[in-house]
C-alpha cells in the first residue's frame, strides 16, 4: 500500500528547516541545498516542493508568523489574569528574544527586513500589520489613541529586541524598559 504524504506537513518541515539554516548560518546560507540536507531530504524534493529559492524563503517567511502566532496564543491561555497591562505585558514580552524559538524568528526576521530594503525581490509581509493591529486591539479603552500606542510599543520592543540579539542589553534590562513605558501609558 502506497504511504500518504501530508503535503502541508512536508512544506512545513522545509520552511523550518528553512528557519534552522538561516537562524544558524545566516539567511544567505538557506539554499535550497543546504534546507534539503537540513531537513534530511534530497534537493528533488525541495525543488518539488518550491520551484524557486524566492518561494521557499516566503514560506520560511509565513512559518516564522504562524510559530509567533502559536507561541503568543499559548501563552496568552497560560495568563492568570487578562488585564489590559497583564496582555500588553505578555504580548510585548513575547516579542523579545529570549528562548531558543524567539532568537531564531527575531534573527531570521531581521535577516528579511535588511533584505526586503535592499531590492533583492522579496515580498512583504503582512504580519506585523497584523501583530500591530491585534496590540491596539488590547489597548482599546486604555489609552487615547490605540493605533498610535501599538505602533510605538512594538517599535520599541523590536529595537529592544535587537539590543538584545546584539548583546548590548539582556532580557532582564529590556523587559524593565518596558515595564517603565507600559507604567507611563497604562
Amino acid at each position: 500500500m502506497p504511504r500518504v504524504v501530508d503535503h502541508e506537513q512536508r512544506r512545513a518541515g522545509l520552511a523550518a528547516a528553512v528557519v534552522r539554516v538561516a537562524a544558524r548560518d545566516g539567511l544567505h546560507a538557506a539554499t535550497m541545498r543546504s534546507v534539503a540536507a537540513e531537513a534530511g531530504v534530497s534537493f528533488s524534493l525541495v525543488q518539488y516542493y518550491f520551484d524557486t529559492k524566492a518561494a521557499l524563503l516566503r514560506a520560511a517567511l509565513d512559518h516564522l508568523e504562524a510559530e509567533a502566532v502559536r507561541r503568543w496564543a499559548d501563552r496568552l491561555a497560560a495568563l492568570p489574569e487578562r488585564s489590559p497591562r497583564a496582555v500588553v505585558e505578555a504580548f510585548l514580552d513575547e516579542a523579545l528574544p529570549t528562548t531558543p524559538d524567539s532568537r531564531a524568528h527575531h534573527v531570521v526576521w531581521t535577516a528579511y527586513a535588511a533584505l526586503s530594503m535592499t531590492g533583492t525581490g522579496l515580498p512583504t509581509h503582512a504580519g506585523p500589520d497584523r501583530r500591530e493591529r491585534e496590540l491596539a486591539g488590547y489597548l482599546e479603552g486604555a489609552v487615547d489613541d490605540p493605533g498610535l500606542e501599538a505602533a510605538r510599543l512594538l517599535a520599541l520592543a523590536h529595537g529592544l529586541g535587537t539590543s538584545v540579539l546584539i548583546g548590548r542589553m539582556g532580557p532582564p534590562r529590556a523587559r524593565a524598559v518596558l515595564a517603565l513605558h507600559l507604567d507611563a501609558i497604562l
